[in-house]
């Protein structure tokens, strides 16, 4: 990486009071763990939007698909104030170059997934999206999100965790001057990455990148950039991971031992069989990497994604 890591946060996981009741929803693993690979750009849209602190409480009110912003009690709307600041503050947070943001649940403005949407009868239904979010997310639809209350999840977090860096990568390609040497070059390390997440769009990609002299540089940036986008959207698998692994252990059939093979098979049989987790096989195969200088696998992505203090491959 050739620069810090930002990822927009509600301000609130931080530990800053500025929630409706002048309190905080501060997030630990937010500060203390990921504080200590990335930098946060906090952002409160309804205290940053002037709506003060301590402030009424709100809701979402109406049609799933274009809710309103309502005060719970008095009843004010406060839908265009919202929109009016979130059309400003995207154009102030396209500046800060984020490689992923972190939602508060639940938030009118804010959630992410299943928030709350009152229908006229006074019924809510688990199906909206907070009109911040909402916004931010159809203005950058590339940039990884999610919110905090799934970063529970080991699955979900891992994913998340691993396209911010996935997302940061590609930034650092686009600093560089574009060439087919330079994307032929990402494309060749990220190959494993990007089959763990789905093999068709790597074959795709790879056609595109054999065909890339048929296209403008900037039109074979664009969509390469879909396709990888894409793939990542895919989410990896036990399957997938177990597919990969045994594409790498192709690489050694000629220095592992009967004996190396054997116990390489049965760390990949359980992992797929869920009683072992990735980091187990990935240690070995990357012990096996240095052993006998493999230089293409030793390039790869896949192979140290990002931080092992993060523990993101431990999860089984």
């Amino acid at each position: 990486m050739t620069s810090e890591i930002k990822l927009g946060v509600s301000t609130c996981l931080l530990g800053e009071k500025v929630r409706f009741d002048g309190g905080h929803k501060h997030n630990r693993y937010v500060t203390q763990v990921l504080g200590t690979f990335f930098s946060f750009v906090p952002v409160c849209p309804e205290s940053e939007c002037g709506l003060g602190i301590p402030r009424e409480s709100m809701r979402l009110v109406g049609p799933v698909e274009n809710p309103r912003l309502i005060t719970t009690k008095s009843g004010i709307d406060h839908t265009r104030t919202m929109q009016q600041w979130s059309a400003g503050k995207l154009d102030q947070l396209a500046k800060e170059d984020l490689c992923g943001y972190i939602f508060k649940k639940d938030s009118p403005s804010s959630g992410l997934h299943r928030v709350k949407v009152y229908n006229q009868k006074g019924q809510p239904m688990k199906k909206g999206r907070g009109l911040f979010a909402a916004a931010f997310t159809k203005r950058f639809p590339r940039i990884p999100v999610e919110d905090e209350g799934r970063l529970n999840d080991p699955v979900l977090r891992e994913n998340f965790i691993e396209r911010v860096f996935a997302m940061k990568r590609w930034r650092d390609l686009l600093e560089k001057r574009h060439s087919m040497g330079e994307l032929v070059d990402f494309h060749t390390r990220e190959k494993l990455f990007v089959m763990a997440h789905s093999q068709k769009h790597y074959r795709e990609m790879g056609r595109l990148v054999a065909n890339g002299k048929k296209l403008t540089l900037k039109e074979l940036y664009n969509r390469y950039e879909d396709l990888f986008f894409q793939a990542l959207d895919l989410k990896g698998t036990a399957r997938k991971n177990t597919n990969v692994l045994m594409h790498i252990l192709g690489y050694f059939k000629k220095q592992l031992s009967a004996d190396e093979k054997q116990e390489v098979l049965e760390l990949i049989d359980n992992y797929r069989n869920g009683h072992l987790p990735l980091i187990v096989p990935i240690t070995l195969m990357n012990h096996f990497v240095r052993k006998y200088s493999q230089p293409y696998l030793s390039i790869q992505t896949y192979m140290n994604p990002h931080p092992v203090e993060l523990q993101l491959r431990n999860h089984v």
